[in-house]
């Protein structure tokens, strides 16, 4: 009995994903200026938290890098000194401006320059 629910269930399974993909593949329409704007700005969002992470990370490696000199010269072990690294850049607070958009084309500048025809020749 239970093998002939298998093929059943399976070919029921095979066409519920393709019903599924199918489906999940339509053309969406396009995003609204509202929505590019909202995308925008959470691009510039994630973008400068990154950058805060980055200045967090390299704030904690310098403290860490204190500590261990630190601990070194009071443990009287000979040390090399450090590398020179870039100063730790702080990105400030998060300030989003939109960008201007382009004035549209007016129909003078966006139609072609209209042929001149030839004189005949006589």
């Amino acid at each position: 009995m239970l093998k002939t629910k298998t093929p059943v269930m399976l070919a029921a399974l095979l066409c519920g994903s393709m019903f599924a993909f199918s489906t999940a593949s339509a053309k969406l329409p396009p995003p609204s200026d509202e929505a590019k704007a909202k995308a925008a700005e959470a691009a510039a969002k994630a973008a400068h938290g990154g950058k805060v992470d980055a200045y967090k990370l390299c704030k904690s490696m310098d403290a860490t890098a204190a500590g261990y000199y630190a601990t070194a010269k009071k443990a009287g072990k000979e040390t090399k000194p450090p590398m020179a690294t870039a100063p730790c850049a702080d990105p400030g607070p998060f300030v989003y401006t939109p960008p201007v958009p382009a004035p549209p084309a007016t129909a003078a500048s966006a139609a072609p320059a209209p042929a001149v025809a030839a004189a005949p020749k006589k």
